[in-house]
């Protein structure tokens, strides 16, 4: 699957035009905020000692833009967000009263398109933009530790891992400002939100969905060359 998800980027590093040449980078950090609302985070919330919010996490990113015309700019991208939770059973314990435990992961990696408009001279110190665009969600869903088996009245537990991944097609919108330090250097805030229908999950986790949609708000490097 990762594999699938690098040939389309290559793919979409070369529907870049060649003015790409002279062209930006910008490089960013920051946090995403999942929405949470579908069945896997209720069934997680319901089953586990996971509270809403505990997905927010760790995201970052690189974009690559080439300025397709004096106000607009034409870019790829590649952001990842990665969230580990240790968690328990909420209702269940060992026989010793001892807390079942595992570890539930959750991973988005967005590649896409991005359109942004920059308004103004590009000389400003201050410009604020607009964005938008596609984009194709790698994602995977992994537990392993310690798991009840609820189909034995006796409700042992055992050691195991379960996970799904995908590729689903969705999109996104945001809006920042750079704030011009030199020539060709830039410090960037951007707010973003990304959006993809629910997710059928398959694997070991048939028949529940997946919400991959949520903010992101990062700060940044933007580099002209």
């Amino acid at each position: 699957m990762r594999r699938a998800l690098a040939f389309v980027t290559l793919g979409l590093l070369a529907a870049l035009p060649c003015s790409a040449v002279a062209g930006s980078l910008d490089l960013r950090l920051g946090a995403f905020f999942p929405r949470e609302k579908s069945s896997l985070f209720a069934d997680d919330r319901e089953l586990y000692t996971v509270e809403k919010g505990d997905w927010r996490g760790f995201s970052g990113g690189v974009e690559y833009s080439a300025r397709v015309a004096r106000n607009l700019e034409l870019g790829i991208h590649v952001d990842g967000y990665e969230r580990s939770l240790h968690s328990a059973y909420r209702d269940f314990t060992s026989s010793r009263g001892r807390e079942i435990r595992q570890t539930l992961k959750l991973e988005i990696v967005p590649v896409g398109l991005t359109l942004r408009i920059v308004p103004g001279s590009p000389r400003a110190t201050f410009s604020p933009y607009l964005a938008f665009g596609a984009d194709l969600f790698y994602w995977r869903y992994e537990e392993y530790g310690d798991f009840i088996d609820f189909e034995d009245p006796t409700l042992p537990f055992y050691e195991d891992s379960f996970f799904a991944e995908g590729v689903t097609g969705g999109g996104h919108v945001a809006g920042g400002l750079r704030v011009r330090l030199t020539h060709d250097v830039s410090l960037s805030g951007e707010g973003r939100y990304q959006a993809a229908p629910k997710v059928a999950m398959d694997d070991d986790f048939r028949g529940n969905t997946l919400d991959l949609n949520g903010w992101s708000a990062t700060l940044g490097v933007h580099v002209k060359f």
